[in-house]
């Protein structure tokens, strides 16, 4: 969720965003939830600038003001009829935030360790029937690649809410759904001497 403040006076759009943070902080325990619950993941301010034709029609750069930029994560088990609490509580609480619905898992560095164990489980099998075909022993393992890049463990199911007006939010998420499974794949090279 992201919420957004613009102000041509930088202490107005800030008590903005703070109203903004307070409505959301309202909403999400509202619904049932701790203040602790809603976890801040980004807050940017920036400056803001119109361009404008002067009286010889040239543009200029001239200053229109201050925009705070926020954004929050709330995480909970899939419940749907949570879901919709939580966004009709949002819908009436004024904040008007932009709302990212995604799905993914609780533990994703269990994820990752499973995947690992899975490359290499993987990796020795193969090499062991080339060996075999190649009429040699697999040997000693010599080194293991890995990039340790972050893995995507997030389901391409997306929700869209624009078409749900503040009072149906909750009736458009009364349906039990389940989202795409989340398909994700990680990379090692093992490199072992053949006997």
């Amino acid at each position: 969720m992201t919420t957004t403040a613009a102000e041509k006076d930088y202490d107005r759009v800030m008590e903005q965003a703070a109203r903004q943070s307070e409505s959301m902080t309202g909403a999400v325990k509202a619904a049932g939830f701790a203040a602790e619950d809603l976890k801040t993941t980004r807050f940017n301010v920036s400056t803001n600038y119109e361009s404008i034709r002067d009286k010889d029609g040239n543009y200029q750069q001239v200053f229109a003001g201050y925009q705070c930029s926020q954004g929050f994560r709330l995480a909970f088990p899939l419940d749907m009829k949570r879901l919709g609490q939580v966004l009709s509580a949002i819908a009436g609480s004024g904040a008007q935030p932009e709302l990212h619905i995604a799905f993914t898992v609780k533990d994703p560095a269990a994820i990752s360790a499973a995947l690992l164990q899975s490359a290499a489980a993987n990796a020795r099998q193969k090499a062991e029937v080339l060996c075999a075909t190649a009429g040699t022993r697999l040997g000693q393992l010599l080194s293991i690649d890995y990039s340790w890049n972050d893995i995507n463990v997030t389901s391409r199911t997306r929700m869209e809410t624009a078409d749900c007006m503040p009072k149906l939010v909750a009736s458009c998420f009364n349906a039990e759904m389940t989202p795409e499974d989340i398909e994700t794949s990680d990379f090692a090279t093992f490199i072992w001497e053949m006997e």
